[in-house]
């Protein structure tokens, strides 16, 4: 094993998910992975104990405070940022709402944003949707119908001096695309821009690093890496500082504080240290910080993955009957595909029969799915590993799917 490399024993881990005693085959990650046993205790004994709102002078209320500063911890530590920088709330869509509008304020007439067609609609309406109403002009950036990938180059004919900021993912959940955000990003601060990235399907696969992507704000959900449904955007607090979102009067006015109108659900907060931790304790050969468990944890999910994804792919792009969207290089454990003859409904409930979770339909990838004609014949199928995947689920999958016929 080379420096910061870890093993993954599956067996192991699997017998941390109470879930997988259902005995199907949940090649449904992408949109949401299963909880396992230390995360959902994390929840319960929150529930068990008394825990105010904030601020107030009695236990209950101290120990709502020290479920929120762990979280943040959590967080920060998951994405390389710093706690003061880790605006939590119920998911990332609405926290990229809330972290649009704020932007909004600051644009002005003439100004520019810039979005992608590979990237999940929440990553994508905030913006063009705030620019409308702004007067600011939105570009897009295309996707190679071929392949699946979101050049970078592309950038430098879609940047300004009015660009004000560029959103991007830093990988498709539909059809596992990573585009090269370091390289986006440098592009659009070379301009003066900010870079908003959606890291919510990229993090249950890879450490993330804040500044290594060259994010000024960041969004992950823990439901996505095996914790309850929380969502977090993370950025340099400085820059929090600048913005003035929408929030209630008696809401705090210190960062990240204001831009959490609304409470806590605590007892979720709870798990979100748990499933952190979780992460960081998949390899048995980690040791030290918890940032640094992450690494070599996250390391082994990675080749873990990656040879259990390479050998799902390439088995359905060798079936005649199946059609696999795009072919980039660099992607995360998802894919999604259509099967001749067959609407992608029919298609899900044929897998689902035979014991495989697995979606169908535009997958949020509105914008990347109606590029590719696929939303005309009811969007694709999806399917997506993560570390509790065997490989004797995944021969099944590849079976199940050998064997789709249209009726």
């Amino acid at each position: 094993m080379g420096p910061g490399e870890g093993r993954l024993d599956v067996a192991r881990v699997r017998g941390l998910f109470p879930g997988l005693s259902d005995g199907l085959v949940h090649a449904d990650g992408p949109a949401g992975s299963l909880l396992p046993e230390n995360v959902v205790l994390a929840v319960a004994q929150a529930m068990r104990v008394p825990v105010a709102d904030r601020g107030g002078a009695f236990p209950a209320s101290a120990r709502a405070e020290g479920l929120l500063a762990s979280a943040r911890t959590a967080v920060a530590d998951l994405v390389g940022g710093v706690s003061g920088g880790v605006v939590l709330g119920p998911d990332t869509a609405r926290l990229t709402w809330t972290l649009a509008r704020a932007l909004a304020r600051t644009w002005r007439p003439g100004d520019e944003v810039v979005v992608s067609r590979l990237d999940h609609d929440a990553n994508v309406r905030p913006w063009v949707e705030l620019a409308v109403r702004a007067g600011v002009g939105v570009r897009w950036a295309e996707v190679d119908i071929e392949t699946g990938e979101l050049p970078d180059w592309q950038y430098d004919e879609l940047l300004g001096p009015r660009t004000r900021l560029v959103a991007v993912t830093a990988a498709s959940s539909a059809i596992g695309t990573r585009p090269d955000v370091a390289a986006i990003a440098r592009r659009a601060h070379a301009v003066g821009a900010l870079v908003f990235v959606d890291a919510t399907h990229a993090a249950a696969h890879d450490l993330l690093d804040l500044r290594a992507l060259g994010a000024d704000f960041l969004a992950v959900a823990a439901d996505m890496w095996c914790g309850p449904h929380v969502g977090a955007v993370v950025a340099d607090p400085a820059l929090l500082v600048e913005l003035e979102p929408e929030k209630l009067a008696p809401v705090p006015d210190r960062v990240p504080d204001r831009f959490e109108s609304g409470g806590h659900a605590f007892e979720l907060l709870a798990g979100v240290p748990a499933a952190v931790e979780h992460l960081a304790s998949l390899s048995e050969d980690a040791c030290g910080t918890r940032r640094e468990r992450l690494e070599t944890s996250m390391a082994a999910v990675a080749a873990y993955e990656r040879g259990l994804f390479d050998w799902l792919d390439q088995a359905l792009r060798a079936m005649r009957h199946v059609q696999v969207i795009g072919s980039a290089p660099l992607t995360t454990p998802a894919l999604s595909f259509t099967v001749a003859g067959m609407r992608p409904r029919q298609v899900a409930h044929e897998l689902s029969r035979r014991g495989i979770c697995a979606w169908d339909g535009d997958l949020y990838a509105r914008e990347l799915f109606d590029a590719l004609g696929v939303n005309e014949e009811g969007g694709a199928v999806q399917l997506g590993l993560m570390h509790y995947n065997t490989a004797e689920e995944v021969g099944y999958l590849i079976d199940a799917v050998a064997a789709l016929r249209p009726r």
